[in-house]
């Protein structure tokens, strides 16, 4: 029988504290960072990926949960595993969400103990989650990350110092809002852009988006502008200003009725699967997932 438990990544904790491989309990809230970190990078990957997605699909806490099942020699090392769904159905893909997220956070900590920018992917708002973890180490212990096939990244308190000072700076990152347009300079090229009732940011336009802004500002009543660029940000998280525009695009300022009563699509074709005989799944082959496109198609097996 497969194993059911896929290794993702090793913590290993150096330091007195974890000598003869012995992980002291006061550095379990070192892994509950840990998980917390990787599951709001995962949503937060999800949902860069699916602008138009309200809902997180289903299962998706399950999904990003890791789980220490033992203590490798080593200092103490920690192997993190996920559980593998042996129930997810036939059209449901493979999730990758809690691997992107763990890749990701490896990369930011390597840039970090490189002295580099963070990557350009990572949603800077949740520089304030990473620098939480390694709070309680002392200033002889680190933190290795070690994934597969790379170098370890090293979290030090001369690492989390460095982060920290990512958490106290403005930044840049990718912006996409929606707000309504009370007020235009074409002389200037920026138009205020209120996201609320009390939130208002500078956006730059070029000439030939002036029109669209003019529009947006003159049926600002019925109208709201979509911006998508990329934006500058306070140290908490607030957008500023949007000075690098991808797109400008008009859309109804009245809501889409949204039925939440409907059932999703996921539900949709379990309905559909459960229709069909249990003897007509079992005559399925056993490698229909790995070589799905052999099946379909005719090419060779994987």
């Amino acid at each position: 029988m497969p194993d059911k438990w896929k290794e993702l990544i090793r913590l290993k904790f150096s330091g007195e504290r974890f000598r003869d491989h012995a992980l002291d309990l006061s550095a379990l809230s070192e892994l509950s960072q840990f998980q917390r970190m990787v599951a709001e990078t995962a949503k937060a990957l999800w949902r860069a990926a699916h602008p138009d997605r309200e809902r997180l699909p289903r299962h998706f806490e399950q999904r990003t949960r890791l789980c220490l099942r033992r203590i490798d020699d080593g200092s103490a090392v920690a192997p993190l595993e996920v559980e593998i769904d042996e129930q997810r159905e036939l059209w449901e893909p493979e999730p990758t969400e809690v691997e992107e997220a763990i890749d990701l956070a490896y990369d930011v900590f390597d840039a970090v103990e490189r002295n580099e920018p963070l990557p350009d992917r990572f949603p800077k708002t949740l520089v304030s989650e990473y620098v939480k973890w390694g709070q309680s180490l002392a200033e002889d212990e680190e933190v290795e990350l070690a994934p597969s096939g790379k170098r370890p990244a090293r979290i030090t308190s001369e690492t989390r110092k460095r982060l920290a000072a990512f958490a106290d700076a403005p930044y840049e990152d990718a912006t996409d809002v929606t707000g309504e347009v009370l007020e235009a300079d074409v002389r200037q090229l920026r138009f205020q852009l209120w996201l609320d009732e009390r939130r208002a940011v500078a956006v730059s336009f070029s000439p030939e988006q002036e029109e669209t802004v003019t529009t947006a500002l003159r049926d600002h009543r019925s109208l709201r502008m979509r911006v998508i660029g990329r934006g500058q940000y306070s140290p908490d998280g607030q957008l500023q200003r949007i000075e690098q525009v991808e797109s400008l695009e008009i859309v109804s300022a009245e809501p889409e009725v949204y039925d939440e009563t409907a059932p999703s699509i996921e539900d949709q074709l379990a309905i559909l699967a459960a229709e069909v005989d249990a003897q007509d799944w079992q005559q399925l082959p056993d490698d229909l997932t790995d070589d799905i496109d052999h099946y379909l198609y005719g090419t060779p097996r994987e």
